[in-house]
């Protein structure tokens, strides 16, 4: 029975499982039921078996299929035993019957995790097992991170981001009103960008966060809102973090800070609980993104992802089309992927990159013919199959494809080539290998060496840049990028700007005069081409 002013399966193993669950531990049998409380971890000393009722005992080094572990689960005494992982049918039988005749738990330790995370688990589990539920979130999920993030924000009137300890976001507020720029970088890349990390790192923040028992308050800087953060902890482990901003200028509630306090608390058992049933699904994902950005040992890295080593793959780059933003954002590019990929039956691991995702294909066919055809068939079907069901325009850049995984990182790079060049000229091609797209490719790669070359201050463009930024609604800029990119054509170039070409033919003249652009001249109109991509995101154009 539980304690005056205890929930019913606060301190009992049914508590603890539905926290931690069978991504660390998984039950064997249970001869005092669920209800039998549990107050604490303790790790078997051969030397010292110290034994302590109502505790876990953990039999680490303790072979499940000997004698010795039978006699540790009929002499133990302890809420229940856990050993490592295997259960062959003779031993199960024996520590069953063990179990029955001493009434002790006996649970077996997942593959995925060890006994040194498996404590931090376990204890962190008996701590939010115990943590009281947040008002409006009693209803939420144990582990629905998402649903969580939404009722929070209710609560504190801002928007919320719940973050692992790597910075990593793994749950946000569905606000639908602007946010601030921070936000919306962390939300597309789901995770902080790098620089900022790197610039909290240096200033102590991530010490004072994990050290802090209490809500750390970020005042209003510049563009960046009001912030609050709530370090999530729980039997003395970091879990993550809760983050509030205020959103649309106006201020939190005045009770927010109390609110978060509550809400960090309640996170912890949805936060674990996540951490070990999405385990296999993280490690993984994590094992594929270190593959792709060459990071670590191939063999052990294809391990843990599960895939063959030496077989041909290839790596698609996926991405939204300028300007469309999916309705659901990158998580839900991201899950349609996962998704799609399954139904047309590819052995594939998709990774949340930016605004949209890596695709890595692996298992081809030998036929390096045969390969590519299978990559631009799923490339293919992925981007119609994405666009029709998104409502905006999904584009593939498709990978060379590779004899293994050592070369999936080259294999990424030829997509992510692709992909920019499919974005860049925003036409109606959706997959293109980089090959498909070579001009546009090197273009981009020019200007991107050029990105860091000095230019004179006083160029034709720069006259013509200046001239607009004094004069309101002038528009020679536009103007000029839109004739040399329809080579001269005066007609053409005045369709596309949607004014008359003698309109057209009046601005080239004032561009003339503005800036001295010498339009006959080869070398001025190279350069003011050069310099206009240069300058594309600033001019309100695609780079």
């Amino acid at each position: 029975m539980a304690e005056p002013g205890e929930s019913p399966d606060q301190g009992t193993l049914e508590g603890l499982l539905s926290v931690v669950g069978a991504g660390a531990v998984e039950l064997h049998t249970a001869p005092e039921g669920l209800r039998t409380r549990v107050t604490g971890v303790h790790v078997l000393d051969a030397l010292e078996p110290v034994i302590r009722p109502r505790e876990l005992l953990l039999a680490v080094g303790v072979d499940p299929g000997s004698a010795h572990a039978v006699d540790v689960v009929r002499r133990a005494g302890a809420a229940g035993v856990v050993f490592g992982p295997g259960r062959p049918a003779p031993t199960a039988r024996a520590l069953g019957a063990a179990a029955e005749e001493s009434g002790t738990a006996v649970l077996f330790r997942t593959a995925w995790c060890t006994w040194a995370q498996l404590v931090g688990v376990l204890r962190a589990g008996l701590a939010a097992a115990g943590a009281p539920p947040l008002p409006a979130a009693g209803s939420v999920p144990l582990g629905d991170l998402d649903s969580l993030a939404d009722a929070v924000a209710t609560l504190v009137g801002g928007s919320v981001t719940i973050e692992d300890t790597e910075s990593r976001v793994l749950a946000y507020s569905s606000t639908e009103e602007n946010v601030d720029e921070m936000r919306r970088l962390t939300i597309l890349g789901r995770r902080v960008p790098p620089w900022r990390v790197a610039a909290m790192r240096e200033a102590g923040f991530f010490q004072a966060l994990w050290g802090a028992g209490d809500v750390l308050h970020r005042p209003a800087h510049g563009q960046d809102p009001e912030r609050l953060v709530g370090a999530v902890r729980a039997g003395g482990e970091a879990l993550g973090s809760v983050w509030v901003a205020a959103v649309a200028g106006r201020p939190l509630a005045p009770n927010a800070a109390e609110t978060l306090r509550a809400a960090a608390r309640t996170a912890a058992a949805h936060l674990l609980h996540h951490r070990t049933h999405s385990s296999d699904g993280r490690l993984v994902e994590d094992a594929a993104r270190a593959l792709l950005e060459d990071r670590g040992s191939v063999e052990v890295l294809a391990e843990r992802a599960s895939l063959p080593p030496r077989e041909p793959c290839a790596v698609l780059a996926v991405g939204i089309g300028s300007g469309h933003p999916a309705d659901d954002g990158p998580s839900g590019l991201y899950g349609l992927l996962t998704l799609h990929c399954a139904a047309l039956g590819h052995r594939v691991v998709v990774v949340p990159a930016g605004g949209g995702a890596w695709v890595l294909v692996s298992g081809l066919e030998r036929d390096a013919r045969r390969a590519d055809g299978q990559v631009r068939r799923l490339g293919g079907a992925l981007a119609d199959q994405l666009s029709a069901t998104t409502g905006s325009p999904v584009k593939a850049g498709l990978g060379d494809v590779v004899p293994g995984l050592a070369g999936a990182p080259a294999s990424r790079r030829s997509a992510e080539r692709a992909l920019q060049a499919l974005l860049a000229t925003d036409g109606p091609h959706t997959v293109a290998r980089s090959e498909d797209v070579a001009d546009t490719v090197g273009i981009l790669q020019v200007v991107e060496a050029l990105r860091e070359v000095t230019l004179p201050p006083r160029t034709s463009v720069a006259r013509l840049r200046e001239f607009d930024a004094d004069h309101g609604g002038s528009c020679l800029v536009e103007t000029l990028r839109a004739y040399l990119d329809h080579f001269g054509d005066v007609s053409a170039a005045s369709r596309a700007l949607g004014v008359h070409a003698n309109s057209l033919r009046y601005r080239l003249r004032r561009i003339r005069q503005v800036s001295g652009l010498d339009l006959e001249s080869p070398d001025a109109r190279l350069l003011a081409q050069v310099q206009l991509r240069l300058g594309g995101e600033s001019d309100g154009a695609r780079p």
